[in-house]
């Protein structure tokens, strides 16, 4: 299958959703609180909007999947977006640049393409089964590093660890890495994918925060999926490492 023209798609749309997010960012922008007592703002709910009316447009026939406005059309069919408009809303919120619009396309199951625009930064992260991942039209891959005390661990809150059992984790990785530091939701992972870190993880996570993930570290040399080492962006659960490391970190999440 062909996946530039989807790929194409999902990187112009995440673009074009960021501008749509910084026409709000650093306004002091009001919030409500959901179910969950996540934040949600207008800015997210613009967003997601103007992505869904986008892909039915483009792709009527496809299932549609995000935070905001749930699951929508093509039900059955093996094309289904997923989407966050944003992605650490707490930080764009607080106008910490650190939050990205995410847009992956899961064909059967499985991601096979997917987007991650930082519109604060200017940077877009993107790739696609057998066409490689890119930062700005730069290739991109997993860094080299094999000894953990060189590994820098990144990760979004200690909290979720905390709430999950398993600050035995959180710890060892602080004594066993050269650091970690809390970068927050996606752009960990970006920078795993980019080689300026080794290791992300995350306790809790939904699909739309990690859809676009796996095919990127398919072609940045790395590794994406659960704690347990299932590739994938449906367990609930985010790894991300380099393949150095990652029987080494699995081994450390064990014990």
């Amino acid at each position: 299958m062909n996946l530039q023209p989807y790929l194409n798609f999902a990187k112009q749309l995440a673009y074009r959703a960021g501008r749509i997010t910084l026409s709000y960012y650093n306004k002091g922008i009001q919030h409500d609180l959901k179910s969950d007592e996540s934040p949600v703002t207008a800015a997210d709910k613009a967003t997601e909007e103007f992505i869904r009316g986008e892909i039915e447009k483009n792709f009527p026939t496809h299932a549609i999947v995000g935070e905001e406005y749930g699951e929508s059309a093509g039900k059955g069919n093996p094309f289904r977006w997923i989407v966050d408009p944003i992605d650490g809303t707490k930080s764009f919120i607080k106008g910490v640049p650190f939050y990205s619009v995410l847009i992956g396309l899961e064909i059967e199951g499985v991601s096979r393409v997917g987007a991650v625009c930082f519109p604060a930064l200017d940077e877009i992260l993107y790739g696609a089964d057998g066409l490689g991942a890119w930062c700005n039209g730069r290739r991109v891959r997993v860094s080299e590093v094999k000894n953990m005390k060189k590994a820098v661990f990144v990760y979004t809150s200690w909290s979720g660890f905390r709430t999950k059992k398993r600050l035995d984790v959180f710890e060892n990785l602080h004594k066993e890495c050269f650091y970690g530091r809390g970068w927050s939701d996606a752009y960990g992972y970006h920078m795993v994918a980019t080689g300026r870190a080794e290791i992300m993880l995350d306790p809790s996570i939904q699909i739309w925060d990690v859809a676009p993930f796996p095919p990127i570290y398919r072609e940045a040399g790395g590794f994406f999926g659960s704690w347990n080492g299932e590739e994938g962006h449906t367990h609930g659960e985010g790894f991300a490492v380099n393949s150095a490391l990652k029987s080494k970190v699995l081994k450390l999440m064990r014990v």
